[in-house]
């Protein structure tokens, strides 16, 4: 294609739930429901992590470091899908498209790194547990969320810069609920190669690669478990695992189902479905998932609440 035939792209049109017209605003009624929940149950998590005296664990400190990326997480679409449902202003600007992008994928990127940290503690503690205060220390554990944050950001920095660098052409609708790459791609003009095989590799390094890290410490800890003599340990050491292991299954497993699925133009719906469904749902189910099969955060809870009462 000529360089003549190139649109200078100045914005973006984000298609989203155009093609449910009836349905706008129960739709922002529904995600500002998701949304103010995600807020006050992730909120609840770090505060209690932070003041209460019972939760001072290494654990804890990874579970409040958790809750506090998954309000950041969704906050970089929530808000602009909820103004976008609500005045049906579908526009956004080239720079607005990519700042969503690059922190999008700076924040899927520091929770793909947090998730295999939080493995590789309950590893050391259930594996290791007469070193478990020597190895995770305080100082260890902020090292390790600190890099789970930074580490990733020249890399996603570059992706964005990358991607953003390609010219557009033709249609300037992204048919997705939030800029994403591969709705990009679609409307990218030439040989784009080089930008997938940049893309893939990011995957495999910041997502594959703490996945297998995570099966392989959930490998050891479950060969542990079961050598323990008493069931009730046993129950005890699962219990402590359960909830991180179903989150782990609920955002690896959508995020690998929409990357390896085959793409074709009927299969856009499902994408924005299980686009959502790791970007809004995982974060909306993390407090209930921790809270619910957690005696002391549900005892933390309830302390919070009495003090608000009286």
């Amino acid at each position: 294609m000529t360089v003549t035939n190139l649109t200078d792209m100045v914005e973006f049109i984000l298609l989203g739930f155009s093609d449910l017209p009836n349905l706008q605003g129960v739709l922002f009624g529904i995600f500002l429901v998701i949304y103010m929940s995600i807020l006050i149950g992730n909120g609840l998590i770090l505060i209690i992590t932070k003041v209460d005296p019972a939760l001072q664990t290494p654990m804890y400190f990874f579970l409040g470091n958790f809750s506090f990326l998954e309000i950041c997480y969704t906050s970089v679409t929530l808000p602009r899908m909820l103004m976008n449902l609500w005045s049906q202003k579908r526009h956004i600007s080239l720079l607005a498209c990519a700042v969503q992008l690059g922190f999008l994928l700076i924040l899927g990127g520091t929770e793909c790194l947090l998730l295999g940290v939080m493995a590789y503690d309950r590893y050391v503690a259930i594996c290791k547990p007469l070193n478990y205060p020597m190895i995770m220390n305080h100082r260890v554990c902020v090292q390790l969320v600190v890099a789970s944050w930074v580490s990733g950001v020249p890399v996603q920095i570059g992706q964005t810069y990358q991607i953003f660098s390609l010219p557009f052409c033709g249609s300037k609708k992204l048919n997705h609920v939030f800029c994403d790459i591969h709705p990009l791609f679609k409307v990218a003009c030439g040989d784009i190669s080089l930008n997938e095989f940049s893309v893939y590799a990011d995957a495999v390094l910041f997502a594959m690669v703490p996945f297998l890290l995570i099966i392989g410490s959930y490998v050891k800890i479950i060969s542990t478990i079961l050598k323990l003599p008493s069931a009730t340990g046993r129950s005890k050491a699962f219990s402590t695992c359960s909830s991180h292991l179903i989150v782990v299954a609920l955002f690896f497993g959508s995020a690998i189902i929409m990357n390896l699925r085959p793409k074709s133009s009927q299969s856009e719906g499902i994408d924005k479905i299980l686009a959502l469904f790791y970007t809004i749902v995982t974060p909306m189910f993390n407090p209930l998932i921790y809270s619910l099969r957690n005696k002391d955060v549900i005892a933390a809870m309830k302390k919070i609440f009495q003090i608000l009462v009286v």
